[in-house]
């Protein structure tokens, strides 16, 4: 009883410094989810109109789109492929980073150019560059022999969802290879002497030394890439917005093309809430993965 009560008088004394982040956490995260799950409860019109209850019917209507379970498909295929390859790759690049080489400062700020430009932009430009009348890329196919005349990337559904990938990995690196490079950098030199003292491999001590040491800023990494990819409207919008049917749709550009093209605002918002919830559950299980792992190594 009386540790309880301690307990209780320590978080009253602590209220006063944690409240404005409570709060902060309660107007930025709970405020709006809440309101996203009640908006999908509703009737509302082409315009947003609230016309009362609408109970689950806004569920069985985005349940009943049959192009949904495609989607669903896509999402997955969108979410896995851009978080793998982005990690192989920056963890490739975070390992280059941080060994000594002449011009090592100019590499490193070139590399957060991707990421400190707008995505809408950056996206724009491989739009244009793969146009297959004017853009450059297809240009230089051309010249060289490889193509016989400019090829739609960007027109079929496909094509445009691969090169959506390609996208979302380049953006995506300088975050996560300044993530990983940031843990390598924490790892103590001592670890990769010792395991070389031992007559370790190269790739040995990589494998049992230095990346269990990086699991902490894998998973950082891994959990808001999850997070931004998944709900990564522009990129899939300038590249796949245009072609029509579900054919290069994910759960993000289904919820967009709702709202503008089917004006069907409640259907959105139910959309969203399965968005979040399958963005919770992605997250748990990875989470959830990621601890089994750790206290099995211990």
């Amino acid at each position: 009883m009386r540790g309880a009560l301690n307990r209780s008088t320590a978080a009253l004394r602590a209220l006063p410094w944690i409240g404005p982040v409570l709060v902060l956490i309660a107007g930025v995260v709970v405020f709006p989810a809440g309101y996203m799950l009640w908006t999908s409860t509703r009737t509302l019109s082409a315009y947003g109109q609230d016309r009362g209850p609408a109970g689950l019917t806004n569920f069985r209507k985005l349940f009943a789109i049959p192009e949904l379970p495609s989607v669903l498909l896509h999402t997955v295929v969108w979410v896995v492929a851009v978080v793998l390859i982005t990690l192989v790759l920056s963890a490739a690049l975070a390992q280059f980073l941080s060994k000594s080489f002449p011009g090592r400062t100019f590499v490193r700020m070139a590399i957060l150019v991707p990421w400190a430009a707008s995505v809408v932009m950056t996206t724009s430009v491989f739009a244009y560059m793969l146009d297959p009348d004017v853009g450059i890329a297809n240009r230089f196919l051309v010249d060289i022999g490889v193509l016989d005349r400019g090829f739609g990337f960007t027109k079929q559904a496909g094509p445009a969802f691969l090169v959506a990938i390609g996208v979302a990995v380049f953006v995506s690196i300088p975050f996560t290879t300044y993530t990983i490079l940031a843990g390598l950098q924490s790892i103590p030199a001592e670890i990769d002497e010792a395991g070389r003292v031992d007559g370790a491999s190269r790739w040995q001590r990589y494998r049992h030394l230095t990346l269990p040491q990086l699991r902490p800023a894998i998973a950082v990494a891994t959990i808001i890439n999850i997070i931004n990819v998944f709900n990564s409207l522009p990129i899939l919008q300038v590249l796949t917005g245009s072609i029509a049917g579900f054919d290069a749709d994910t759960t993000t550009t289904l919820t967009f093309k709702l709202i503008r093209q089917n004006q069907q605002v409640a259907t959105a918002a139910a959309m969203s809430v399965l968005n979040f919830v399958l963005i919770v559950v992605i997250i748990a299980v990875y989470v959830r993965l990621t601890r089994s792992a750790r206290e099995e190594a211990r």
